[in-house]
C-alpha cells in the first residue's frame, strides 16, 4: 500500500528522469549497484550486499524485509532472464531516495514480469507475490540498451 503518493511519484520519477541504465554504471551518492552472475549463489550475495548497504545508510529495521524481497528479483531474473545482447550477468541496484529506498534487479531479458495468483501449495511461483506483499509498491520499466530493470520501493523513516 502506498503512504504517500506524492513522494513515491517523487522517487519513481528521479531514477525514470536519470534513467535506469546510468543508475547501473554507478557512483552515485547513496547508490549502490553489484553485478551479479547467472547462478544460483547470486541470490546469497544480493542478500548480503542488501543487509550490508542498508545497515550502512542506518536502516538496519528493513534489512530483512529489502534482503527477501532482493532474494525474489535475483531469482526470478536467474531463473527466468536468457542471456541476451552478450550480456551474462544481472545488475543489482540498491539507491537511498529519501523517505525511500529503491531495490532493482536488470536483467537482458524484454519478458514483462507477470504476478500470478499465488498457489501456496506448489514449491514456486511466489515471488512477485512477495515482493508486493513486502514493499510498498514494485514495477519494471525497460532499459534502453534492452532488456528491464524490475524494482520494489521500501519507505525508510530514518
Amino acid at each position: 500500500m502506498v503512504e504517500d503518493p506524492l513522494a513515491t511519484a517523487d522517487c519513481l520519477q528521479i531514477t525514470r528522469e536519470v534513467g535506469f541504465d546510468r543508475l547501473l554504471m554507478g557512483g552515485k551518492p547513496y547508490t549502490t549497484s553489484c553485478p551479479l552472475p547467472f547462478q544460483a549463489d547470486s541470490v546469497k550475495t544480493a542478500r548480503d550486499v542488501t543487509r550490508s548497504t542498508l545497515r550502512g545508510w542506518g536502516l538496519h529495521e528493513l534489512s530483512d524485509d529489502a534482503a527477501l524481497v532482493v532474494s525474489e528479483l535475483v531469482t526470478n531474473a536467474v531463473r527466468y532472464a536468457m542471456r541476451a545482447a552478450g550480456r551474462s550477468e544481472i545488475e543489482l541496484l540498491l539507491m537511498r531516495v529519501a523517505p525511500h529506498v529503491l531495490l532493482a534487479v536488470a536483467d537482458p531479458s524484454d519478458e514483462v514480469p507477470r504476478r500470478k495468483e499465488p498457489d501456496f501449495i506448489s514449491e514456486n511461483g511466489r515471488g512477485l507475490y512477495i515482493v508486493e506483499t513486502y514493499s510498498q509498491c514494485w514495477g519494471w520499466d525497460p532499459l534502453a540498451r534492452g532488456g528491464k530493470a524490475v524494482w520494489a520501493l521500501f519507505r525508510a523513516d530514518a
